[in-house]
């Protein structure tokens, strides 16, 4: 090390200057991990940008199976062909679209640290084409009347939590995504006007939603308030009232009265009443796209639905 050093002088170089610049080198690297950038995304877009609670948790989850493999690496070096391994180790283990979403999340990561001028390009930009295809798996929902009126009378005639009850009883009047359901508040819900406001942070597309409860509705909400109306969360957890309803609480109720997951779920709820009420033909389907929540493409016709259906939305709940 001293005969490189003299040689360094030699040739007009400092080694002191060199062996700092490389401690600094270093130390940039180490803040200019895969890693770290990778947090600073999440802190910026999905924490800074207000996103629900489970979806920073997801985009964490989906880090994690980031960064043992590559975590620790500096963003600007890490190739196509190593985050390949990573993903390709994913898709092995028989979870497709978790290899095809880790994938999504690392090209936003390392496009963050392209505008941050952390790194100059994105590797898993090339790899998408190169992921099986997630295999399409529609949540179980029944579509026919009769055995609709099976699966609703079994639901009267459930013997367990009578919270978890009556949430099975309000799905189909409601309409709503059972994370909707189980983490609603009694603070929503406006008796004068009959109306649950849902605010837009708990929300798949983070806008407000309004539902038109029903005569059966409100006698639901009404038997639901003897049980936990003095609390905060309407559907509050079995072990503790500050925590709210176990999120596979429903289905875990549905798979004890003989319903198999292929038959019946919570979320499947939605697919029913999508598919009953256009086919009744009684109602815009623009209406229902509304009590559904979905979202429109076009933003003028969605705010424009919003203001014309609401009334249609009301008889349909009823």
């Amino acid at each position: 090390m001293r005969d490189e050093a003299r040689r360094a002088v030699r040739e007009g170089g400092d080694p002191l200057h060199e062996r700092k610049r490389e401690k600094t080198m270093a130390r940039l690297a180490a803040g200019n991990s895969f890693q770290s950038v990778a947090e600073d995304f999440i802190e910026v877009k999905f924490v800074g940008g207000q996103k629900a609670a489970a979806t920073i948790e997801k985009a964490r989850w989906y880090l994690s199976h980031l960064t043992d493999p590559i975590g620790g690496r500096p963003v600007s070096e890490i190739e196509p062909a190593e985050l390949m391994v990573v993903l390709k180790k994913i898709e092995k283990a028989g979870k497709r679209e978790t290899a095809v979403r880790t994938r999504a999340f690392a090209s936003r990561v390392f496009r963050h640290g392209v505008a941050m001028s952390l790194c100059k390009s994105d590797p898993a930009a090339l790899l998408g084409d190169a992921l099986m295809s997630p295999i399409v798996t529609h949540r179980a929902a029944i579509l026919e009347p009769r055995k609709l009126g099976a699966l609703l009378r079994a639901i009267d005639d459930y013997g367990g939590s009578e919270s978890v009850k009556i949430a099975m009883q309000l799905l189909p009047h409601v309409f709503v995504r059972p994370g909707e359901l189980r983490l609603a508040k009694w603070k929503e819900i406006d008796w004068d006007e009959k109306i649950w406001r849902i605010p837009a942070e708990r929300t798949k597309l983070r806008r407000p939603h309004s539902v038109p409860l029903s005569v059966q509705s409100l006698a639901l909400f009404n038997e639901l308030r003897r049980h936990t109306g003095w609390m905060d969360w309407m559907f509050p957890g079995e072990r503790s009232h500050l925590k709210p309803m176990c999120e596979n609480a429903i289905n875990t109720a549905f798979r004890r009265m003989g319903f198999d997951r292929e038959t019946v779920t919570a979320h499947g709820f939605r697919a029913t009443a999508s598919t009953l009420l256009n086919e009744s033909g009684k109602w815009h389907p623009d209406a229902i796209e509304r009590a559904l929540a979905h979202g429109h493409s076009n933003a003028v016709r969605g705010a424009y639905a919003r203001g014309q259906h609401w009334d249609e939305r009301v008889q349909m709940s009823q």
